[in-house]
């Protein structure tokens, strides 16, 4: 069975050879862990380096594995596109090869305006020119957006960033699986998002008020909260630092008590002997999201913070975002 992605195995030997690396890093995205031993195998009959796999966790590119890079002569990063600057480390952006055409004409019916705004992750970013072209044959006109400087190319979204989705128009076409990016895109703009999975091959409008309920929930259970644990993470493509700084002033002048806790892998299990009524979470912004249930007490995004505080409005309810000018990686 041909494999779904593409990752650029050729490309990846021409490098080690040619800089005649002797010792190689791996770094996979949870979801492409099962295929890192079959690529290192390859690699080093095809090389004669040696490899080494990173078995931490790894979120997105702003998570690289920085005590590996330092042992290797290079180290390829598989599944994101470029953030940060790192001497020794190598991209391999793992485009998908699934076709995306037949969720993309299911999800054309479901379009109001003729505008739409075209988003998707990085895996299905060279397909974007092909469904704007489609939707120009009917009717419709595709538009993306450059993003900031955490963002690679027009149109791309990623889990903690929306930047290339601020566009003029009234509705957008997210072509990926899962529902955490497009849902983050319709909070994030307020717009309607048509997600259009090509895995799945089918297209559902978003609808963001369950989760908007949710986090409401959240916020309400921390109005009564006296004590924060302000968490921070110790990656560099995600120290937020400043802001963690700027709350914790927020809270005092409230009449809150706030600490700040550093971290480099947040998670439910590290955080449960610490005595705090909530959290604030500056770190990846998924964490708050994904985790949100398996947490022993609320974990607020800044935003959300800000609310309880009486600094914002209830109905200013937004995702957060990881904004290129906030962090210097």
């Amino acid at each position: 069975m041909k494999n779904q992605f593409d990752f650029d195995l050729g490309r990846i030997k021409d490098i080690i050879k040619e800089k005649h690396c002797k010792t190689v890093g791996l770094q996979f995205p949870e979801g492409f862990k099962r295929q890192a031993f079959k690529i290192a195998g390859e690699l080093e009959d095809d090389t004669g380096s040696d490899i080494i796999i990173s078995g931490n966790p790894c979120f997105g590119a702003c998570d690289i594995d920085t005590t590996l890079v330092g042992k290797v002569d290079v180290m390829f990063h598989f599944g994101h596109s470029k953030m940060g600057n790192f001497e020794n480390v190598v991209f391999i952006e793992a485009r998908s090869n699934v076709d995306v055409m037949e969720c993309v004409k299911i999800a054309l019916p479901l379009f109001k305006t003729k505008n739409i705004g075209l988003i998707t992750t990085v895996q299905h970013i060279h397909r974007l020119e092909e469904t704007a072209r489609f939707l120009d044959e009917n009717g419709k006109k595709g538009i993306s957006g450059k993003g900031d400087i955490r963002v690679s190319y027009p149109g791309q979204v990623l889990g903690c960033n929306f930047t290339a989705a601020r566009l003029e128009c009234e509705e957008y076409l997210y072509i990926g699986s899962g529902i955490f990016h497009p849902l983050g895109v319709a909070i994030a703009t307020g717009k309607r998002v048509v997600a259009a999975d090509p895995y799945m091959n089918q297209a559902i409008e978003v609808s963001p008020e369950k989760f908007i309920r949710k986090r409401s929930g959240y916020i309400a259970k921390s109005l009564e909260a006296k004590v924060f644990g302000i968490i921070v993470s110790s990656k560099s493509g995600q120290n937020r630092i400043h802001l963690a700084r700027k709350l914790s002033g927020m809270a005092t002048r409230h009449g809150k008590k706030a600490q700040v806790i550093m971290m480099d892998l947040v998670t439910p299990e590290q955080l449960l002997a610490f005595k705090v009524d909530a959290y604030v979470n500056t770190a990846c912004p998924r964490i708050t999201i994904d985790d949100a249930d398996r947490f022993h007490v609320p974990v607020l995004t800044p935003g959300e913070f800000e609310i309880v505080l009486g600094e914002r409005k209830w109905d200013s309810l937004e995702m957060d975002e990881i904004l290129g000018d906030e962090i210097q990686t």
